[in-house]
């Protein structure tokens, strides 16, 4: 099981909590992302933190995009937004970690670390892509992100219809997989004014809802296909689910591709407000969600329910949808009381 307390410490900054509080808390999470998806998930944190010019959910464009290269004011803090908030010192974490990763690359090796996944290691593909326009020496960061991309596309099984599995050894698809993959694909994509690798993003995340949305619920089911199934409703990967959506909907827009990805994103936005709208019935009087929505048997999880206040959250500012505003408003001050 995978815990979201990375996913706090953007929340903990937004609700005005002292500065040493967030800085203890982004300490905390220094010593404890040690997985492959941990140290992603931090650099995705670190970058909506920090970094506001640059994630993608308020960048006004991404650097060797569309939107970056037909702005107005065409020069390089405009093209390369990276390398300015490298210089400001707001990426220092992010860099300092794919200098990181790829001290400790195995030589020779596509995938950016080790992992029985194939999804994980992808999270950090974005970080690496960032690191990169900061120009930042010493490492190769651009090939390590394309060894990483070529792996995915050539070398990871799919299923009969195209889906990359989650696994490196069998095709098996994990709801997880829509936080790692789609936005590194998405991001990669505008990035280099790739649109088949945007497509590609929005083609893996309508395959894997294909199969692992639960009709009677809307909601997604963990894990499909492969040697074993876990076709519970489990509530941080219904998170994951909603989370990625909105990072691979939020690059489109930073890149400039809206007009051009109108039908994806309206898909995009079905999907998350789907997630929501099974999702939130199903909370506890307590104010969580049980760890497999649809389970009382199962306990009681902070994590998940912190990752569905966060997606209802972005939902509001990414699609206008305040539906379940008011009960995300609520349990975000008792998450944190």
């Amino acid at each position: 099981m995978r815990t979201l307390s990375p996913l706090l410490v953007y929340a903990l900054s937004a609700s005005a909590l002292s500065p040493a509080t967030v800085e203890l808390v982004k300490a905390r999470l220094k010593d404890a992302a040690k997985k492959s998806w941990e140290i992603g998930t931090r650099a995705q944190t670190l970058l909506e933190l920090e970094a506001p010019s640059v994630s993608v959910f308020t960048a006004s464009s991404i650097p060797g995009s569309p939107a970056a290269a037909s702005s107005p004011s065409l020069n390089s803090t405009t093209l390369n937004a990276a390398r300015l908030a490298f210089t400001n010192g707001q990426l220092d974490d992010v860099v300092g970690l794919s200098h990181e990763i790829l001290a400790n690359k195995q030589q020779g090796t596509l995938p950016l670390m080790k992992d029985g996944s194939s999804a994980d290691p992808a999270s950090n593909g974005v970080g690496m892509i960032i690191a990169n326009w900061t120009e930042a020496q010493g490492s190769d960061f651009a090939a390590a992100a394309s060894d990483q991309l070529t792996w995915l596309l050539e070398h990871v099984p799919r299923s009969s219809k195209g889906a990359i599995s989650h696994r490196n050894s069998e095709v098996q698809l994990w709801s997880d997989f829509i936080y790692m993959v789609p936005p590194f694909l998405a991001y990669y994509g505008a990035s280099t004014s790739n649109t088949s690798l945007v497509s590609e993003a929005h083609t893996q995340i309508k395959l894997y809802r294909d199969i692992l949305r639960d009709k009677p619920t809307g909601i997604w089911q963990h894990i499909r296909q492969g040697s074993f199934e876990d076709r519970g409703l489990w509530s941080t990967g219904n998170g994951w689910a909603a989370m990625g959506i909105m990072r691979v909907a939020a690059t489109i827009r930073a890149a400039g591709y809206s007009s051009q990805f109108k039908e994806e994103m309206d898909d995009f936005e079905i999907w998350t407000a789907e997630i929501l709208d099974g999702m939130w019935p199903l909370i506890t009087e307590e104010g969580l969600f049980y760890n497999y929505a649809n389970n009382p048997k199962t306990f009681l999880d902070a994590a998940g329910t912190a990752l569905m206040v966060a997606s209802t959250y972005r939902a509001a500012t990414m699609f206008n949808n305040t539906k379940h505003l008011d009960i995300a408003e609520k349990l975000f001050h008792f998450l944190h009381s």
